[in-house]
């Protein structure tokens, strides 16, 4: 049964890769019921602005250029937070009400 069912999950997925100056979205809502940003639920937020790969770290890991407000974050993200972005970035408005908290949560 495993090895029907390993063959089906090799069939559908694909290898996400980046290059550097990439520009891919950042995934803020990786768990349910967890609150990173302010909005918790259905509309808060899934994908936040297009931010651009400075360097590749390893097949898997990515340090991404954050602007000065989420100087706290740490910069390396793993390729399963990341979502290529297909578009101009320079068209997305970017987000003010980013807010990093004490405990450095978002």
């Amino acid at each position: 049964m495993q090895i029907c069912q390993k063959s089906y999950t090799y069939i559908r997925r694909s290898p996400l890769e980046f290059e550097v100056d990439d520009w891919v979205y950042l995934k803020v809502s990786s768990m349910k019921g967890v609150m990173r940003f302010v909005k918790k639920g259905k509309l808060s937020p899934r994908y936040i602005v297009p931010y651009r790969i400075s360097t590749r770290i390893d097949i898997v890991a990515y340090e991404l250029e954050l602007p000065q407000e989420l100087e706290a974050v740490h910069p390396i993200f793993y390729v399963s937070m990341l979502k290529k972005c297909m578009g101009d970035p320079s068209f997305i408005a970017p987000t003010e009400n980013v807010g990093i908290k004490d405990n450095l949560s978002y």
